[in-house]
């Protein structure tokens, strides 16, 4: 466009040099032939546009956008088309509270009011791109800042009205991946009816209030301390139950044993013991008086 507009002035200079005295007329004829071919190549450029990987281009004629977009590819347009390039690709906008972490530098997280009347933060990702058929709408309606005007605004305004319904412990634990389904859903609706498709929505982090924090982990150390007792009661009970087992056995062989021993047993193994020490050479039997029990020098040393 610029090289035919160069060229559109250079040619009626040259017209205007054509009009004066000899001096300049000379220079009218070359200027209009390179006027000619500038407007030509301007024409051509012009007609000719290249849409990257990844964008759609809108058309706009005098300000007003064509209801069709051009995809990627080069394509033969009319030279007073003026085409606005759109990312349809998946965009990543996050909210972070940390520094240089989130799209805006400063601190971005989002701080609701839960149904408890505390103040919790929250980290988000908003993963979503552009709806291709959808680009000519957007960029009417809202302009190429979408982010600034759709994407931002609405997240943290649905994230702040659904906030309400949870208390802040379970929005930081049991509630988690209902409350982000919740958002979800309404902010899919409110993007697809601005041009946008919601891809995903991340909940980074969620950062309670210092009290309820404390009140948390003491609760976490109560129960760790409660199922730590439990085990060592268990382990208690088990050395117990099996010291009662051996007890019982102990009691158990004794009984037998004292049953099954009679006089005429204890006199036969007290026999057998007698043969075994007579067979000995180093011992001697003596048995004194009227007892069944020998007494038994030992010789060896002699």
């Amino acid at each position: 466009m610029l090289l035919l507009i160069l060229g559109l002035i250079i040619f009626f200079v040259a017209g205007a040099l054509t009009k004066n005295d000899e001096r300049t007329k000379k220079f009218g004829g070359p200027l209009r032939i390179v006027a000619i071919i500038i407007i030509l190549i301007g024409i051509s450029m012009a007609c000719v546009i290249q849409i990257d990987v990844g964008q759609v281009g809108v058309k706009k004629l005098f300000g007003k956008v064509q209801k069709d977009v051009l995809g990627s590819g080069l394509h033969f347009i009319n030279p007073l088309l003026d085409i606005e390039r759109l990312d349809v690709k998946t965009q990543n906008y996050t909210m972070s509270g940390q520094q240089d972490e989130g799209t805006k530098s400063a601190d971005d997280a989002i701080r609701v009011l839960t149904a408890d009347g505390l103040e919790v933060t929250i980290d988000l990702s908003v993963l979503y791109h552009v709806i291709t058929t959808d680009a000519p709408k957007l960029l009417q309606q809202t302009g190429s800042d979408y982010e600034d005007k759709i994407v931002r605004p609405i997240t943290r305004t649905r994230i702040r009205d659904n906030a309400v319904y949870y208390d802040a412990i379970s929005l930081y634990s049991s509630k988690r991946d209902e409350f982000q389904q919740r958002i979800f859903k309404n902010i899919e609706v409110d993007f697809k009816q601005r041009g946008l498709m919601l891809e995903n929505l991340l909940v980074r982090n969620i950062t309670l209030p210092p009290s309820v924090r404390t009140t948390i982990e003491q609760k976490i150390n109560a129960e760790q301390d409660a199922q730590k007792m439990q085990f060592v009661l268990q382990k208690e009970k088990q050395e117990a139950e099996r010291k009662r087992v051996e007890a019982q056995g102990i009691a158990d062989y004794q009984r037998i044993i004292s049953e099954s021993l009679t006089d005429r047993q204890l006199q036969y193994e007290g026999i057998k013991a007698q043969m075994e020490i007579a067979k000995s050479a180093n011992a001697k039997v003596i048995i004194m008086g009227r007892g069944n029990t020998p007494v038994i020098l030992d010789t060896k040393g002699q």
